[in-house]
């Protein structure tokens, strides 16, 4: 953990570690912990409310502090005990935007386009007025940028989105459902285990051409926005594989002493909320088949053992069977649904 508390976001669930003023009577310790949500900070204190009430901590007494998952909701397995609203609050900051809005507790994204992620609606929780005048403000602030509006609403794996009520609203305007996606969680340790092994990954926190590069053939781009909402999560890692290092020499591709420095295969990891999302998973179609998503994404999983992070999240096409299988074989589950719903104003995004 981090003394610095200037990046944790506000609102986001954090553990504080601080030094007492004199060692607790009781115990003898110098040392105690504030859990519960980050209400304010500036540069001498930050405020956490706590089950108890708020606490009020001056930051120099502050000895490592970092943001933490949302409270379970159920029973069972940590990755599937989380509500279905407070994994889509896990998920947002996971993947980018090039500007993000709040209406109440609603999130709102725009990303020129680029991604249905980065030009969409979280609607969790209350937007503070009404539902059809909040569906009015959303749709305005997109039409502001040249978009249609996006709700990403979600539910239980298959859930009808007539049955919300936001989205029966929505479906009265006119918008229209699409992407039905499924949202996969996995607790780090499984995944790891599960590495069917391969070459080394390259690993980065920076956004390399190299990568970049690659990454705009798998999909169409928006110059500057593909590069904002690839960088724009609280922390970044970006792995690869390239066909030097004897891997092609291995598989029979490349004569002995052979190399390249191209990926042949990428994946993202986006850390937010006390948990990692991964993402921009693709394998070049020559080299599919032999297990390197599932190593680039265990080796991924190995690697948040530093970053303090046992849980993943993942989201898929309901209808990717090839993805879904990959990833339960290496021990993700479905934890939840959701589904893209757009105003008749439509324009294409970029997935």
């Amino acid at each position: 953990m981090s003394t610095d508390v200037s990046n944790l976001p506000l609102g986001s669930r954090v553990v504080v570690r601080w030094r007492l003023e004199a060692p607790d009577p009781a115990t003898g310790a110098t040392l105690t912990d504030a859990v519960g949500t980050l209400l304010s900070r500036d540069g001498e204190t930050v405020t956490v409310e706590t089950s108890r009430g708020p606490v009020t901590i001056p930051t120099s007494r502050i000895t490592a502090a970092k943001e933490v998952p949302p409270k379970p909701s159920r029973r069972g397995a940590s990755h599937l005990a989380l509500s279905i609203e407070d994994l889509q609050r896990v998920m947002t900051p996971a993947w980018g935007a090039v500007e993000r809005a709040t209406l109440g507790d609603w999130a709102l994204r725009a990303s020129a386009g680029y991604t249905q992620r980065g030009n969409s609606v979280v609607p969790v929780g209350s937007p503070g007025k009404p539902l059809a005048d909040a569906i009015a403000d959303v749709e305005d602030w997109y039409a502001a940028r040249g978009l249609p509006a996006k709700f990403a609403l979600a539910g239980p794996q298959g859930f009808d989105p007539a049955g919300d009520p936001l989205g029966a609203l929505l479906l009265d305007r006119g918008y229209t459902i699409g992407s039905l996606t499924l949202n996969m969680t996995a607790a780090r340790e499984k995944i790891v285990a599960a590495d069917p092994g391969g070459p080394s990954l390259t690993v980065s926190r920076d956004l390399t051409p190299q990568w970049l590069e690659v990454y705009r053939r798998t999909r169409t781009t928006v110059p500057g926005a593909t590069e904002t909402v690839l960088l724009d999560s609280p922390r970044v890692i970006f792995a690869s594989i390239a066909p030097g290092g004897g891997l092609s020499q291995q598989l029979g591709l490349r004569t002995a002493g052979a190399a390249g420095i191209t990926p042949i295969a990428l994946a993202r990891i986006g850390i937010g909320a006390g948990w990692a999302g991964l993402g921009a998973v693709w394998t070049d179609p020559a080299y599919r088949g032999r297990g390197l998503a599932a190593h680039l994404t265990a080796g991924l999983a190995a690697l948040l053992r530093e970053e303090g992070i046992s849980l993943i999240h993942l989201q898929v096409e309901h209808d990717n069977d090839t993805a879904t299988r990959l990833y339960r074989r290496l021990g993700f589950d479905v934890h939840s649904s959701y589904a893209y719903l757009t105003s008749p104003d439509t324009r294409t995004e970029t997935r």
